[in-house]
């Protein structure tokens, strides 16, 4: 018997991996199809499309073989009129002109675009030219926008889960070390172990928790009544899972029970999406802390493949996209190495989006407390008349 219910219990515990990670993983592969769709789109239509030289770019070559031609062999002497004439006339062309749309829109670079676009990034050096790309684009974005932010609020619970978890046991362990400090004798900590051994043998029954709690004694009937009442529910639902939990066994002989419960649990992790993030709460310095590492740790890969960008470039470059700002000033060389980065980018936005969550939080928190003060000060304070 021994033998056969090992098996099952691994086939068990394998099915509650798989349904525990499926709702995240459909967020993220749905994400990778809509990228992967766009891109094969935009490559299509941006990159097959004419190029029609107007007479504006006919005139543009015109003006500039006039300035060359005039230009004497002394070139100090009309090196600033020269500079004025090839600065205005520059200004006039388009980058249309010069490239060549499919050396642009290729399947790295429209899926380069793609991300830039559901990302809000948008660094504008990649962008829809022909009608029906830019109507495209903004149909594209409509859809992929919410898709990208439910993908962060996802794996953003997961992150939060992460670090709330590592702080708290960060913060149990510096307890641990300065209760051992504090109490350096064995014989400090005898009372409390003998009373919680006490504590998890025998559970305490009600009158026994209520002496505990002197407080109670002092405050009204009607709210110690009321305190005795939900006492009273929280042992009897206390009493109530185990034999709920009992009741569930029969799943083992019944598979059906069993999907049920499977499915009642995958919509339960998809009801929960965002609700870890609400409920994270750590230091605002540890996650600065967190985003410079991350943000450093990348600054010294980039170069790497972008060779014109030293250690300070590619951290400004990877704060100005992780914070969706996307001013376009630096440009890659090779985006379909930076495509492989995009699990960088999308956990980046994820610790940034944390961070600006707890900040908004400590405002919240600072406003009401202004408020309050202000408040205070503003009352006028009760005078006294004699009788």
């Amino acid at each position: 018997m021994a033998s056969t219910s090992q098996p099952l219990r691994g086939k068990r515990a394998c099915k509650k991996i798989f349904w525990a990670v499926f709702p995240h993983a459909c967020f993220i592969l749905s994400l990778v199809i809509y990228a992967f769709l766009g891109a094969l789109m935009f490559s299509h239509i941006e990159g097959n499309r004419k190029v029609n030289l107007s007479e504006e770019y006919r005139n543009f070559l015109q003006s500039l073989w006039h300035i060359s031609r005039n230009l004497s062999d002394n070139m100090t002497e009309n090196e600033e009129v020269f500079k004025e004439q090839i600065r205005g006339l520059l200004n006039t062309a388009e980058r249309d002109w010069f490239v060549n749309p499919k050396d642009i829109w290729t399947f790295f670079g429209s899926l380069f675009f793609c991300c830039t676009v559901f990302t809000t990034v948008g660094y504008g050096n990649t962008y829809p030219v022909t009608r029906a790309g830019k109507y495209l684009c903004m149909l594209y974005a409509l859809f992929g926008i919410p898709l990208m932010f439910l993908v962060l609020t996802d794996m953003g619970d997961i992150l939060a889960t992460v670090l709330s978890k590592s702080y708290n046991e960060f913060r149990k362990l510096q307890s641990k070390i300065l209760a051992s400090k504090l109490c350096s004798g064995s014989t400090c900590n005898k009372e409390d172990e003998a009373q919680s051994k006490v504590v998890i043998s025998e559970p305490l029954t009600i009158m026994e928790v209520l002496k505990s709690q002197p407080g109670i004694k002092r405050k009204p009937i009607k709210y110690r009544n009321a305190e005795i009442f939900e006492m009273l529910i929280a042992r009897e639902n206390e009493y109530a899972k185990p034999a709920r939990n009992r009741s569930i066994e029969r799943w083992s002989s019944c598979p059906e029970l069993d999907r049920g419960k499977t499915m009642s649990r995958v919509m339960e992790n998809f009801d929960k999406i965002g609700k870890q993030v609400e409920k994270l709460d750590v230091p605002i310095v540890l996650m600065v802390l967190v985003i410079f590492v991350y943000i450093s740790c990348a600054a010294a890969i980039l170069p790497n493949w972008e060779t014109r960008l030293d250690f300070q470039e590619a951290f400004y470059f990877c704060f100005i996209t992780l914070t969706t700002i996307g001013f376009g000033d630096t440009q890659l060389e090779h985006p379909k190495f930076f495509l492989f980065f995009s699990l960088y980018i999308i956990i980046g936005m994820e610790i940034v989006f944390i961070a600006f969550k707890l900040g908004q939080d400590r405002l919240i928190v600072l406003y009401k407390k202004v408020i309050s003060f202000c408040g205070e000060k503003k009352m006028p304070s009760k005078k006294i008349y004699p009788k």
